[in-house]
């Protein structure tokens, strides 16, 4: 295994009046996700088992858990991603249960089928459902006959260029051509016309084999300034599928999330009512069950298409628990021990509003990546914040994983103020020995067009192009 199991001292607090679901969970993660999940157990009695590489042996998610394993050296294809580690590591400690967190392992239909044969719960779907939607083709197969919108496009894969030039001249260009086994960008091309298409095409059949294993890629019409809405859902194995309300995404850099809300600015109750029923009817098609997200793309107009389904929980749950007051986690612990739902949907409201600044170990102007020690941390605090993060003094941020050093939230009773709550937190964050995004996110708090709630995915892009010519304005 790597290395002996360490069990603590002090084991988990008592359990509470009501038996815990599990005895004990292993968390297949690191990081943040990692420690947010150890302290969901603790406040339910269940104990907790940490695997780690040899590059997190001093992090937090490995001091908090009752017992510790190290499944293996730094790259995660060596450890976190070794399906036999992890499963020899929830063998020896016996452990009943998986939590896989996000990213990793989480959207690993075989990994879950191994849980399964090995008698060890995997929290969250079924291997076939993850299967199913995260084909991004047969995700849009599975919608189209549920009747969710679905953004005119190929009816399924493209397999050749005079194909894709048929179909994009159908549904009319500006075309997105995509990986259908992808996500976060990658295998993706927009193409403005019929002269680009082919080199763009051929470079995302490339690039999305080399990604993914599978060069398989479909196209979409390509909206010029939509908004990203995501629906969180939560679904029992009894059937019970709720919403949990909406999240609004469209602060993002070449796909990737910066800023998350609840709920959207831009969303009025009737179209809040549609998008919402729509992402329940979408998930009851595939018979989902525990946490996921359907995501949508929203146009000018208030039409919305479905784009994919996050089969886990997402890095931005937090808004969605501070709006509605459910712990996602927990529920989650709780549907994989095969309980209901413990609300209904009438139980769930939203109140106030919530904003999630991802905070990365990146320079904030070029995005590179800046693993290294941190020197000096103080994290904010005050009415209204909340912080996730596994980090602290002299903790390192490694460079073989995602650079994120923490996630602050800030609640308030409405936008406004969550912005106000949101500026003072990031004007008493201090990160010292690397540089970080939090100065880029500060900047976006004041920015008119936010404030206003005026912006759509390519805003953020917009903005750091006028960064660039001004020197002035160059957030580091």
């Amino acid at each position: 295994m790597g290395a002996a199991i360490r069990r603590k001292a002090t084991p988990t607090a008592t359990a509470p009046a009501d038996a815990p679901p599990f005895k004990k969970i292993l968390i297949a993660n690191r990081g943040e996700i990692a420690l947010r999940v150890i302290l969901a157990c603790k406040e339910m009695g269940i104990q907790t088992v940490a695997v780690y590489s040899e590059a997190d042996r001093n992090a937090l998610h490995v001091r908090f858990a009752d017992e510790e394993v190290c499944i293996g050296p730094p790259p995660s294809s060596k450890s976190y991603l070794n399906i036999p580690q992890v499963i020899a590591a929830a063998e020896v400690t016996g452990a009943e249960a998986i939590h896989p967190g996000y990213g990793f392992l989480s959207e690993n239909a075989h990994f879950v089928e191994v849980c399964q044969a090995c008698g060890i719960t995997f929290i969250g779907p079924s291997g076939e459902i993850i299967r199913k939607m995260g084909n991004k083709a047969q995700a849009k197969a599975t919608m189209l006959e549920a009747g969710v919108p679905l953004m005119p496009g190929s009816d399924g894969l493209v397999e050749t260029v005079e194909e894709a030039l048929v179909v994009a001249e159908q549904i009319g260009y500006p075309v997105i051509v995509k990986a259908s086994a992808g996500g976060g960008g990658r295998g993706m091309r927009i193409v403005n016309n019929p002269e680009e298409l082919p080199d763009l095409y051929n470079t995302a059949r490339s690039e999305a084999k080399n990604a993914f294993g599978d060069d398989g890629v479909y196209m979409e019409k390509y909206l010029l300034e939509p908004r990203h809405i995501e629906v969180q859902i939560m679904g029992d194995l009894f059937g019970n599928v709720v919403h949990l309300g909406e999240r609004e995404c469209s602060i993002q850099r070449r796909h990737q999330k910066l800023i998350e809300e609840s709920p959207s600015a831009v969303l009025d109750p009737a179209l809040r009512q549609r998008i919402c029923d729509t992402a329940v009817r979408a998930a009851k098609a595939v018979g989902y069950y525990n946490a996921g997200t359907i995501e949508f793309l929203l146009d000018k107009r208030g039409d919305f298409f479905f784009m994919e389904m996050n089969t886990r929980v997402q890095v931005e749950h937090p808004v969605t628990e501070l709006v509605t007051g459910i712990d996602i986690v927990k529920e989650q612990i709780r549907i994989a021990a095969g309980q209901k739902l413990s609300f209904r949907q009438e139980d769930v409201v939203q109140k106030g509003h919530a904003i999630e600044c991802r905070i990365n170990a990146e320079d904030p102007f070029k995005f590179t990546p800046c693993p290294g020690r941190i020197t000096a941390l103080h994290f904010p605090g005050g009415p209204g914040i909340r912080v996730d993060t596994a980090m602290h003094q002299d903790a390192v941020i490694p460079p073989h994983y995602d650079s994120m050093v923490a996630k602050l939230i800030a609640f308030g009773a409405n936008r406004t103020e969550a912005i106000a709550r949101m500026r003072r937190a990031l004007d008493t964050l201090v990160i010292e020995g690397i540089k970080t995004t939090a100065p880029l996110h500060r900047r976006i708090m004041d920015q008119p067009d936010f404030i206003a709630g005026t912006f759509s995915t390519k805003w953020l892009e917009g903005y750091l192009e006028e960064l660039k010519r001004d020197p002035t304005g160059d957030p580091r």
